[in-house]
């Protein structure tokens, strides 16, 4: 699975089917380019979470890809190896008190669908 924004399809916890999870980690000023516009046939987009990021503290979808990595994980169920990846960072918890009610809401959802509708209950 690659974590895209651009995907259609945003990740749930039906997504635990794919061994290996790829984040690009580059930047998005540069996502009009050709060879971002086409996707990912396994791509998918995370849902409504909030940067805790020094560069982008407070911005909603402004993930650093160490967060998006975890919110990934955590979404899937292993939400102990999320709060490793955070815990490298100084904001780390930060990221999880930010969005912990929001990620524990994901993690329970079945599908993508699911996901949908509880990310538009916490879209500010």
């Amino acid at each position: 699975m690659i974590l895209d924004p651009f995907s259609e399809k945003a990740l749930s916890p039906e997504d635990k089917i794919f061994s290996s999870i790829t984040a690009l980690d580059y930047s998005w000023e540069k996502k009009d380019q050709p060879r971002f516009k086409k996707g990912f046939k396994t791509g998918r987009c995370l849902p409504y979470l909030v940067a805790a990021n020094p560069v982008n503290f407070g911005k909603p979808t402004k993930l650093s890809t160490a967060e998006a990595l975890a919110a990934c994980l955590y979404i899937l169920g292993e939400k102990s190896k999320a709060l490793n990846i955070l815990s490298k960072f100084t904001w780390g918890e930060t990221f999880i008190t930010l969005n912990s009610e929001a990620l524990d809401a994901y993690s329970g959802a079945e599908s993508s669908a699911d996901i949908i509708i509880i990310q538009n209950q916490f879209i500010r």
